[in-house]
């Protein structure tokens, strides 16, 4: 690896491993799932994995990235030169493909209103106006295409950049800025007439409506929002100086996760339930509320503008880790082959994602499992191979890399305490796999 690519501070390395894991999967994806899936109950057991799953696999991966100080299939590979573990890896990177494919139409959607609340398109409507301006948005082929087009360029021209002057200078602006403004929001969501519904509705739970399909979208969830499953968190502690402490970055990082999908859930339920909206909308949701929203507020277009700005911020930097997987693997530290493999692999994203973004629109009637092209990709992520990815870093961390050199590797630029890595090491040697094949045999009902 290049020594040039690191990350400059911890506060760096924080910033943009949140942004990472809060990105669209906090914003967009939990809302609109915790809509569908009951809210409050969701929301625990959501909370649950995140601590239980979540946070040993996050450390767990970081636990890879540093030791090897490589990319997402060399570190398998420096680890376990004689086994097929890298594997791994590249499993991490076909996933990131995939996801970014879809998650680019998602960015797209969010430059089409900017552009509309920018020209004015926006000012003044209803609610029921704002999901008809929508679903034209989503529905113009060439206006879905175009839009995650931009979104992929962005992407490229701060990953082509580097760790440092690319991914670690645009987070440590966006990722403070999108915290300002969400607890604003909050704030005037939860005043509204009729917001202790919505309250109500995300913190008390009603495990009546639980199955376990929501068990599964939870931990889903949980794995989407924290980016783990897929090697990302690997690639970006490749990064991070031996003098770090990856437990307190990771506590860092979930600490940050739980409160932003708090605000997330606490921005959008009171302002569903106060102006009488469809809960489990799906993933129009948020582009339906928060335009509502703000147009309660005093100068709100400008305040929704703003938002929408931050709200593309967070979905970048989401977007840098998934193609940056993909770019340091083939680029291998080589600054040069980096600008000329971001720009290929990006072009070939967006011509993948091409299908999800017609998927409300022309290719509306495609549908496999009863689920448009968009629906499957993201079922198919957040459902199937993150928890594979998941699954298979829990079984590798503690069976190919020395419990000794484990303790030692989290020690560093740390205080960590015995009996704190002892529960750990249980978590993720015991608990995470067993619950992980639990969870997903359950639901494919092969019991």
């Amino acid at each position: 690896m290049n020594e040039n690519e690191q990350w400059s501070s911890r506060l760096g390395f924080i910033l943009a491993a949140a942004g990472s894991a809060i990105g669209l999967g906090a914003i967009w994806k939990f809302p609109y799932t915790a809509g569908q899936n009951g809210g409050g109950a969701f929301f625990l057991i959501f909370i649950l994995f995140t601590l239980i799953l979540g946070l040993p696999l996050l450390l767990a991966e970081f636990s890879i990235g540093r030791t090897a100080q490589s990319n997402a299939v060399d570190s398998y590979k420096t680890i376990s030169p004689e086994s097929k573990w890298y594997r791994v890896g590249i499993m991490g990177m076909i996933t990131s493909f995939i996801l970014l494919s879809f998650y680019s139409v998602v960015g797209g959607w969010i430059i089409s209103y900017l552009y509309k609340a920018v020209t004015g398109e926006l000012t003044g409507l209803s609610s029921d106006e704002y999901a008809q301006v929508f679903g034209s948005t989503i529905s113009n082929p060439f206006v879905s295409v175009f839009a995650q087009f931009l979104f992929i360029i962005l992407t490229i021209l701060v990953v082509a950049r580097g760790v440092e002057k690319g991914i670690e200078q645009a987070s440590k602006i966006m990722m403070p800025a999108l915290f300002i403004l969400f607890i604003i929001l909050v704030i005037r969501a939860v005043t509204l007439d009729g917001a202790v519904e919505g309250i109500t509705f995300l913190l008390q739970p009603d495990f009546s409506k639980v199955t376990s399909q929501t068990i599964l979208e939870a931990m889903g969830q949980s794995f989407f929002t924290l980016s783990v499953g897929v090697s990302v968190m690997v690639t970006y502690s490749s990064y991070l100086p031996k003098s770090q402490s990856l437990p307190r970055s990771a506590f860092s990082i979930v600490a940050m996760n739980i409160f932003i999908v708090l605000l997330a859930g606490l921005a959008i339920f009171p302002a569903v339930f106060a102006f009488d909206l469809e809960v489990g909308a799906g993933p129009v949701l948020l582009f339906n509320v928060l335009p509502t929203v703000f147009s309660q507020l005093p100068f709100g277009m400008l305040f929704f503008i703003a938002f929408l700005v931050l709200f593309l911020f967070a979905a970048l930097t989401s977007a840098f880790s998934m193609l940056e997987i993909i770019v340091s693997v083939i680029s291998k530290g080589n600054l040069d082959l980096r600008k000329k493999w971001a720009w290929i692999i990006g072009f070939a994203i967006f011509i993948a994602g091409i299908p999800s973004a017609l998927s409300y629109g022309l290719l509306s009637d495609v549908t496999l499992f009863d689920k448009t092209i968009f629906d499957l990709a993201d079922y198919a992520v957040s459902n199937v191979l993150l928890p594979i990815g998941a699954l298979l870093i829990a079984l590798f961390v503690p069976r190919k890399m020395k419990k000794s050199a484990l303790y030692e590797e989290l020690k560093r630029g740390s205080s960590l305490k015995k009996g704190l890595f002892e529960t750990w090491y249980f978590l993720i040697r015991f608990v995470a796999p067993l619950l992980i094949l639990f969870v997903m045999l359950d639901v494919l009902e092969i019991w």
